[in-house]
């Protein structure tokens, strides 16, 4: 009977999960072809082992569960899960980083396994037995197959919240429905055949709310905020390749999701809480949470069974139970590599593969088989990661910043209200995230977005800047433009994905992927970046080899700090930010709301989730011989990072109201924020001028030790480390400027500019450092340089008229007093005198006062005994350019060197013009400046003193 083979499989994930139930009653019902559970608790401890998250489930309840099994028609209809209203509270783990208490003591492990093991008796005993002889093995495995293949699962009002401290994040999903999709995403009842070894899928959620509420000492939340994420629908799309039919996990999975309208809303007071949940991210990101904890054995970490087991299809355990014994099971492979503490994010995510697709875990006595057995082993190791390819995709995001202010209602006893005011606006298109993992040695994450902009809304701090009364244009209300325009650039950032009719995966072929650091780069370039995405592209990419030849590798085994370990992983950690053309405008209302933005998030007083560590002197020092020296000195991981910035422009305005006495002090934190709501007239002030500052390019890049503090303590305890070695323990920063330059403009009452009056000519600079780590293990070594500067300038060129240093002066005193601009210190006569009138020469041309130096070069080093700062500078110039005759321009020096002064006495040497020195020529100025630090000498004077 059929009844024999999938009972077991449908009864063992019910009673896996749920507590108080009755085998027997269970099985009778699900005979019958309909189960409904109603009033369920959920097995925490089970759940937490299982999803290995560094949260603890402080409840669980199902309001209801129905399993429809259509017994006549299992080869053509599906078996339908029913989940009405799901609700799951979580918190961060007590003692997270302490020993593994916090995630289930061992009377809590052995129960587990228990209930794991109870769970599958049932199941052993029908597979036990005999099979049906009008069913042949054959077609029962192909039929068991195509079953769960095609589960159905609907989860109608799911609820999960999650607390900490005071913040309430709370997600509402109102529907959710997994099923199986034929070639065109259609629903349809498929299975995998050998023509095609594909398992297509599809997860729609409808009506997800995200509410992120603060909550008062008693636990209770006294005021409800706006919704950060209302009503928002996407779909997901999975899609799984397998090698052959028999294959217990697919070779290659992608899992990908749509958005089309993704608004969010933050409030003032909101925007503390959503940062301190992106930190928590971030911590989870780096491992500075979230470890695994050490002492954690393979019995809490083999019964990593899927909770999605029936969405990726690959849980077909009547094959895998009669086709494989038990040691060949994957999850015995994984087990291996979980045995040591693991650390960081790629490590933590990769450990939900496994689950994801569906290992089979729970039957490692059948057949009487031993799970340690070599030929286990020699299995394991044959099993290949599998490629996964995670992508989000959103067409159209939107966030707006929101102000909040309590409002009392007509009645005395009625409860506050809070109003919200909308003040800030960012708009993006065209959004991909995407991530490639194959196993731990290889992850790349790749983030970007066609466009964006930024804009002010309605009024801030009693300003009615952009009220409805002031009928403002949209363009004075954006101030950042960034990338171009979605339907003028297409479809790009869907490239490959599920969602892309183009992808190979909707033509009926396998894509390729590259999983090969050196390919990878010369694929993924920059330019090949900014021509998918436009305005900003992202790549992270995380590489390790194990150079040993003794296994998998895993990346603690560096960071253990054994000198063993030492050189036999290459791990590098690359990440390249590129930044397309952008337009930023700060004016008044801009700068206000970021600062604004910048207040409310400092108010609040969470603890960071992780805290430097003091520096250890007095630990034990790693004593490495001449070889393994060698082999630290071949590779050392390390961290790099590119910021690239291409075409920017900065345009500073005259402030037309300045309210920066009430944030400045804030920000600074010098006092409180004070309650400043004192509404003021609006005057906009046209021409408005500004300041307007164009940058060809701006790259910076970063480099840092990947595992600083070993590799400090190793190095520092060398007697003469070689200078790679040094190197390798700075933090080093290289920032480069290319075409540099600024200029005077205005805005007019119609919203143009008119043409830039330059100040300062295109220049270009560079600035490098680097700074030591963990300065404090070097204190016996004090010719180590600590810190390390070097700024060059090839040259630099500053020009202004007396009208342009007054307009200057006038649009600092704007942002440097406090209170409203005087219209009187910009008036018609000085905008006139600065910008001059298109196609009108003027009568009589202003003097201009220009000054330029070449060749400067300055240096800064710190050591633990003194302070060193030397410098040159090339030349120098300063002169007045005056009208002269027949429109040339007379340059009267001011100050010039170096310079021949042998002809200094004659009338002549005044009026020629001299052009500067060769760069041959000595360097005018040259300085150097040394100043002791004081310290303690008695540790570093090595003089003994001894009695008799």
């Amino acid at each position: 009977m059929l009844e024999s083979y999938v009972t077991p499989i449908l009864m063992s994930y019910v009673n896996r999960y749920i507590k108080n139930l009755k085998p027997s009653d269970l099985q009778l019902s699900l005979w019958g072809g309909d189960v409904v559970l109603s009033k369920l608790e959920l097995k925490l401890d089970v759940l937490e082992q299982e999803l290995k998250l560094p949260f603890t489930f402080l409840s669980g309840h199902i309001h209801e569960l129905r399993i429809h099994v259509p017994w006549t028609k299992l080869g053509s209809e599906p078996v339908v899960i029913t989940i009405n209203t799901m609700e799951c509270i979580l918190k961060l783990k007590d003692g997270i980083q302490d020993d593994h208490e916090s995630c289930g003591s061992n009377s809590t492990n052995r129960s587990t396994t228990e209930n794991t093991k109870s769970s599958v008796k049932p199941r052993r005993i029908q597979q036990a037995a005999p099979t049906d002889p009008d069913l042949p093995p054959g077609y029962v495995q192909s039929l068991i197959r195509r079953v769960v293949n095609n589960v159905n699962i609907v989860i109608n009002n799911l609820i999960l919240k999650y607390v900490e401290d005071d913040i309430v994040l709370s997600v509402n999903i109102t529907s959710a429905e997994c099923y199986t999709v034929g070639e065109l995403w259609d629903r349809a009842f498929m299975d995998i055949s050998a023509t095609d070894l594909v398992l297509r899928k599809v997860i729609n959620f409808s009506d997800c709310t995200v509410c992120l509420d603060k909550r008062n000492a008693s636990g209770k939340i006294e005021f409800y905020q706006d919704p950060l994420l209302y009503k928002c629908s996407f779909r997901t799309r999975l899609h799984f390749t397998y090698d052959n039919l028999n294959s217990k996990m697919p070779s290659v999975i992608k899992i990908h999701t749509l958005v089309e309208s993704l608004k969010l809303s933050i409030t003032d007071q909101q925007l503390p809480m959503f940062i301190r949940i992106m930190q928590l991210g971030i911590a989870l990101y780096y491992g500075e949470i979230g470890n695994f904890k050490d002492g954690e054995t393979e019995d809490s970490t083999c019964h990593n069974k899927d909770m999605l087991g029936n969405i990726a299809g690959a849980e077909d355990e009547t094959r895998v139970d009669t086709q494989y014994p038990a040691q060949y099971k994957g999850q015995e492979l994984y087990s291996q590599q979980e045995d040591e503490q693991l650390q960081g994010w790629v490590s933590w995510a990769w450990s939900f593969v496994p689950a994801i697709v569906s290992y089979d875990d729970g039957e490692e006595d059948y057949l009487g088989n031993d799970p340690t057995s070599t030929t286990h082993q020699q299995k394991a190791q044959t099993l290949k990661d599998p490629i996964v390819s995670i992508g989000f995709y959103c067409t159209k995001a939107t966030v707006t910043f929101k102000l909040t202010e309590m409002q009392a209602e007509s009645s005395y006893y009625s409860p506050q209200k809070v109003k919200s005011k909308e003040v800030l606006c960012w708009e993006q298109e065209g959004t991909t995230v995407e991530a490639l993992m194959m196993g731990e040695p290889f992850f790349d994450c790749q983030i970007g977005f066609v466009g964006c902009r930024a804009m002010c809304l309605k009024g801030i701090m009693g300003v009615k800047d952009f009220e409805e009364s002031m009928n403002r244009s949209e363009t004075e209300a954006c101030f950042f433009i960034c990338g171009e325009n979605l339907n003028m650039k297409g479809l790009t950032y869907l490239t490959n994905s599920l969602f892309d009719y183009r992808s190979p995966e909707n033509n009926g072929t396998h894509a390729e992927f590259i999983l090969d650091a050196a390919n990878h780069k010369e694929t993924y370039t920059e330019i090949a970046g900014m021509q998918r995405f436009g305005a900003f592209y992202m790549d992270y990419l995380y590489t390790m080899e194990n150079t040993s030849g003794k296994g998998s590798a895993n990346q603690q085994d560096f960071s253990s700090g054994k000198s063993e370990d030492l050189g036999t992983l290459q791990e590098k950690s690359t990440k390249s930010l590129v930044i397309g053309p952008l337009d930023f405008r700060l004016d008044s209302s801009a700068v206000h709301r970021i600062l604004k933005m910048i207040v409310c998030a400092l108010e609040h007083e969470y603890e960071p989730y992780s805290r430097l560590k003091p520096d250890i002197k007095g630990e034990s020092e790693t004593v490495l011989n001449p070889e393994e020296v060698a082999s630290l000195e071949e590779y050392i991981p390390t961290r790099h990072t590119s910021v690239t910035l291409l075409k920017c422009t900065f345009t500073i305005f005259m402030a037309e109201f300045n309210l920066l006495d009430h944030l400045l002090p804030v920000i600074m934190g010098e006092k409180n924020s004070s309650n400043f709501m004192n509404t003021t007239n609006f005057q906009s002030l046209r021409p408005l001028p500004s300041i307007q500052i164009l940058v060809d390019k701006i790259n910076l890049e970063h480099s840092v030790p990947m595992y600083a503090e070993h590799l400090v303590h190793v190095v520092s305890s060398l007697t003469q480390p070689s200078d790679n070695l040094l190197h390798y323990c700075y933090a080093h920063c290289y920032l480069k400027i290319f075409g540099f330059q600024a200029g005077l403009t205005s805005l007019d009452c119609r919203g143009s500019y008119c043409i830039p009056v330059p100040i300062i000519p295109s220049f270009s600079t560079a600035l490098y450092g680097k700074l030591l780590k963990l300065s404090t293990c070097w204190t016996k070594r004090s010719q180590i340089a600590i810190t390390e500067c070097i700024f060059e300038l090839p040259n630099l060129t500053v020009q202004a008229t007396r009208a342009q240093t007054l307009l200057l002066q006038a649009i600092y005193q704007s942002w440097s007093h406090t209170g409203n601009v005087s219209s009187s210190a910009v008036n018609e006569a000085l905008m006139n005198e600065v910008f001059q009138t298109i196609g009108v020469k003027s009568k009589n041309p202003l003097p201009t006062l220009e000054g330029s130096i070449q060749n400067v070069e300055l240096k800064y080093c710190s050591t633990s005994l003194v302070k060193c700062a030397s410098g040159t500078m090339g030349s120098i110039k300063i002169c007045a350019k005056a009208p002269g005759e027949s429109g040339k321009e007379k340059l009267i020096p001011l100050l010039q060197g170096p310079s021949d002064t042998k002809d200094l006495h004659s009338s002549k040497w005044l009026n020629e013009s001299r052009k500067p020195e060769s760069l041959l020529a000595p360097d005018l100025i040259a300085f150097t400046v040394l100043v002791p630090q004081y310290m303690d000498y008695c540790h570093s004077s090595g003089s003994v003193i001894g009695t008799k």
